[in-house]
Parts: C-alpha cells; sequence; structure tokens
C-alpha cells in the first residue's frame, strides 16, 4: 500500500495530523488537515479518535477505537487501518513522531483494556484495568455487572491496591476540572457500586478524612437529577459545628466531622439509592465513632474538668448547659 504524505504546518503541534482515505484507484486521498484527540463518542461510552479541521472545526474524522487487529504504525509519522464497516482504508500522518507515539500507545492501551469490557464476569476477575479517564467505562461495567461472587472478588482487588481509592478520586477530579460531564456521570455510577459492594473496609476507607468530601463530590453528578447537586457546598458552607467546650484532641474532631459527613451521606445523598444492608453498614460506622468519641472524651481530664465546672457555674444559662453534655455536643455537631 503507498503510505500518505507527511502532514506540513507552520507551526509545531504534537496534536497536528493529515487524514487520508485510499480511493478506489489505490490512491491516497488528502481529506484536510486537523487537530487529533481521544475522546468518548458522543453519547456513548466508546472511546474514539476525533480529527477536527484546524480552519473551520468542522469534524474530518470519527473513529471509534476496535478490539481487532486493524492498526499499522509506519515510518514513525504514519498510522494506518481498515475500518471494519465499509474496508474503507485510513490513515492519519503526523507532523512529529511525538504526536504518532502518543496516540499509538494510547491506541494499544485502549485495546488493551477494552478486553475487559468484554470480560464474562461469570469468570474469576483476576486484576483491575489501571485507574484513567479512558478506563472509566470498563471499571464501571465490572463494579456494576458483577455478581454476588464476583463482588467478592471485587472488593479483594480493590483493597488489595493501596492506591486505587486514591487513582479513582483524583479522576474524579480530572474529570471535573475538564468539565467532562459524561465521565462525571460514570464516576457518580461507579462511586455509588462501590459503596453497594456493602465492604466495611472500603466504606471505612473511602470515608476516611482524606476521601470522603471527594466521594461526596462524585455523588452530585447523578445522571438521573433534575438539577444540579451541590453537597460539598451543604456539607461544608451551610454547617455550623458547635463546640460548647473546645475540643483539643484532633481525632476526636476527625471523629465529630466525619460522623456528620456519614450521616449526611445515608440520609440525603444515598437515601433514594443504597440498599438496607448497607445503610445498616453506615450506621455501624457511624455507631462505632461515637462510642470512640465517648471513650476518647471520658480519657480527657482537663475537658471533664471545664465540662463540670461550667455545670456547677450559677452563671451558665440552662440552653448552655443542654449544650455541655455529651449528647448535646454530639447533637450539636450532626444536625
Amino acid at each position: 500500500m503507498a503510505a500518505p504524505g507527511d502532514a506540513q504546518s507552520n507551526t509545531s503541534s504534537t496534536q497536528r495530523v493529515k487524514v487520508y482515505c485510499l480511493d478506489k484507484d489505490g490512491k491516497w486521498d488528502d481529506r484536510g488537515t486537523g487537530l487529533v484527540s481521544l475522546d468518548y463518542v458522543e453519547r456513548s461510552e466508546e472511546l474514539g479518535l476525533y480529527v477536527v479541521d484546524e480552519d473551520d472545526h468542522e469534524t474530518l474524522l470519527v473513529h471509534r477505537i476496535s478490539t481487532d487487529d486493524i492498526y499499522r504504525k509506519q515510518e514513525d509519522t504514519i498510522i494506518s487501518w481498515r475500518e471494519p464497516e465499509g474496508s474503507t482504508e485510513l490513515a492519519l500522518s503526523f507532523q512529529e513522531t511525538a504526536g504518532c507515539s502518543h496516540i499509538w500507545n494510547h491506541i494499544c492501551t485502549m485495546q488493551r483494556n477494552l478486553h475487559f469490557s468484554s470480560l464474562n464476569m461469570s469468570t474469576e476477575l483476576r486484576e483491575l484495568p489501571d485507574v484513567d479517564i479512558s478506563n472509566l467505562p470498563q471499571i464501571l461495567e465490572i463494579v456494576t455487572e458483577s455478581g454476588i461472587k464476583g463482588q467478592m472478588r471485587l472488593a479483594g482487588l480493590m483493597l488489595k491496591d493501596v492506591k486505587f481509592f486514591d487513582n479513582l478520586m483524583n479522576v474524579f477530579e480530572m474529570c471535573e476540572d475538564l468539565e467532562k460531564l459524561d465521565c462525571l456521570h460514570m464516576m457518580f455510577n461507579i462511586v455509588k457500586g462501590i459503596i453497594s459492594l456493602n465492604s466495611h473496609q472500603i466504606l471505612e476507607k473511602i470515608l476516611g478524612d482524606s476521601l470522603i468530601m471527594k466521594v461526596i463530590g462524585s455523588l452530585e453528578y447523578d445522571p438521573d437529577a433534575p438539577q444540579s447537586l451541590h453537597y460539598r457546598n451543604d456539607v461544608t458552607a451551610h454547617v455550623v459545628f458547635k463546640e460548647a467546650i473546645p475540643i483539643k484532641n484532633p481525632m476526636v474532631l476527625s471523629k465529630i466531622h466525619q460522623t456528620y459527613r456519614i450521616g449526611y451521606l445515608k440520609d440525603v445523598i444515598l437515601s433514594r439509592v443504597v440498599d438496607d444492608a448497607t445503610a445498616t453498614s453506615l450506621d455501624s460506622i457511624i455507631n462505632a465513632n461515637k462510642a470512640a468519641i465517648v471513650t476518647l472524651l471520658k480519657d480527657d481530664s482537663n475537658f471533664f474538668q471545664e465540662l463540670f465546672a461550667r455545670l456547677r457555674s450559677p452563671s451558665t444559662s440552662v440552653e448552655s448547659k443542654s449544650d455541655l453534655v455529651c449528647p448535646g455536643i454530639m447533637r450539636a455537631s450532626l444536625s
């Protein structure tokens, strides 16, 4: 097959390509010069190659990435393939070798990861795809389509990868920064599915101080919600922490705030979407936190000295006294 010519441009860009199509006479027809990118195909969870004309911004090419062995890299600057439907021969000629290598590596990675989408969940899942934007459809399918046995294996794999949840939340923040709404909708369903695995260890991990606000943020992107959700703002801006007596132990403060957030997660955010078993697990974490708070405060002699001194003081109002008892502290923090 004759190879198309190199892309020409006055400016250097790893994204600039010429699009070629092999005509019926075996000659390469120049379809235009544009910028190539990888993104989700509109109204689909499939990844594709896009080439948009650099002058009039018209779409020159949309190609869904295939798992078939159809792609060829030539002369360091050319990627060619035969379309599975229609048998059309296409080629991209890159201005720079770096751009060609970048797209080629992404195509190869996508092909490997697409095999996860065809994975029969009745067989044992042995590994998870890398956590990045391009793999969100595969992660979503694995999370939402595994059976009972598959869910246990999935939870184990997630816990085995100590960076899985951190990486997932990093991807969420990246999607939010890039305003990729389709990806954010997938993130909502992935996080909802992970919570529904009802693994106590996973819940403890994702509801910890470092991740819980990101988890709450990911649940703002419910694709079925009729309007925008602002859970993070509700949790932070609209909550007043009423500290009747200064609490100096940072662990106590952390437990109090975490307990409120988990309660909000269970009663407001997830009230429509989690089953009774998961709600019970969240309640157990809340109750364990409350017990830990009481135990930690019990060991703080200065806290109780000040508590009883204020309770005995005639200058302390009835309302203030009601806030000084431990249940009052908990009630104030959770209301």
